[in-house]
């Protein structure tokens, strides 16, 4: 039975390391137009599209160097080594802030060796955003690697929920997602990620879509990972290695439906307030971090 388990859990952590990244942008994707009173592309719209732009060759502009021809490819291969760490934890999870630097510093470097306005402005703006997001990034880490378990209890849950919705505020900056960015507007001028990649065509878009939907599947599955093995009432359900992957796939797609509806319903804030929102949350963080391990 044991065999039996473990078989079946492999399986569908193999099928869930495929398919989960698509399903969780395609996902977020169909809510926001249901949000916005449209029907929306299928879910798996981001599959179909990557599989025709990677045909296609790319066409790089005149100022198209070493970084313009490889950063796609870098982009990639450190975003399917996120996501295999999240996935399979091969390895301390304190490499995940490294890896997303990695994946960020390849999209910038795209975007600033073509030069243009926009993509100055979005690799700006991301470069922020890192800078200011990753400390709180490793706290969560942190505490995610150590063995503190949440209560079943309404003082330790309530600490417990509040650390969650500060790490939520984290994904929700990675991302580039509301308050810190509207993927909505068809505006370049207050985007980040769009910004970056407006000279990307052919399989160097494809390549730069799909690190994208990686990093959003593997941040999505810490989070659920993180709520699911540090809260007292879900360790006894998630002994079992098959109803814990079930219920970590699941969690990660429930929280890519929460995003959609948030997108849908939110909008940016002012530009000037991000680096206050993000240090206000680092302090926060760090407080009730000093809180939980005293506690």
């Amino acid at each position: 039975m044991e065999a039996n388990y473990f078989s079946v859990d492999a399986l569908i952590r193999v099928i869930s390391f495929l398919l989960l990244p698509f399903l969780c942008g395609g996902i977020v994707q169909k809510i926001r137009a249901y949000g916005q009173g449209r029907r929306g592309a299928p879910v798996l719209q981001i599959l179909y599209d990557t599989i025709r732009m990677i045909r296609k060759y790319p066409i790089d502009g005149p100022f198209s160097g070493f970084f313009t021809e490889s950063a796609a490819i870098f982009a990639f291969t450190f975003g399917v080594a996120l996501w295999s760490l999240i996935t399979f934890e091969w390895a301390s999870l304190l490499l995940v802030p490294f890896l997303i630097g990695m994946i960020r510093f390849a999209t910038v470097s795209y975007a600033v060796e073509n030069g243009t306005s926009f993509g100055g402005m979005g690799a700006a703006r991301e470069t922020l955003l890192y800078v200011l997001a990753e400390p709180i990034l490793i706290l969560v880490l942190v505490v995610f690697e150590s063995n503190l378990v949440f209560q079943a209890n309404f003082a330790n849950l309530s600490f417990g929920i509040l650390f969650f919705f500060g790490a939520l505020l984290i994904v929700l900056s990675d991302l580039a997602k509301p308050p810190f960015d509207d993927p909505r507007t068809h505006l370049e001028l207050t985007m980040v990620h769009e910004a970056m990649l407006l000279e990307a065509s052919g399989r160097t878009r494809a390549l730069f879509e799909l690190a994208h939907q990686l990093k959003t599947a593997s941040l999505l599955l810490l989070l659920t990972k993180l709520g699911l093995e540090h809260i007292e009432i879900f360790l006894n359900l998630i002994s079992n290695p098959l109803i814990r992957e079930l219920t970590a796939t699941g969690g990660a797609l429930l929280l890519s439906a929460l995003i959609g509806y948030w997108e849908s319903n939110s909008t940016r804030r002012k530009w000037v307030w991000i680096p206050e929102l993000l240090g206000l949350n680092f302090i926060f963080m760090l407080i009730l971090g000093i809180l939980l391990k005293l506690g």
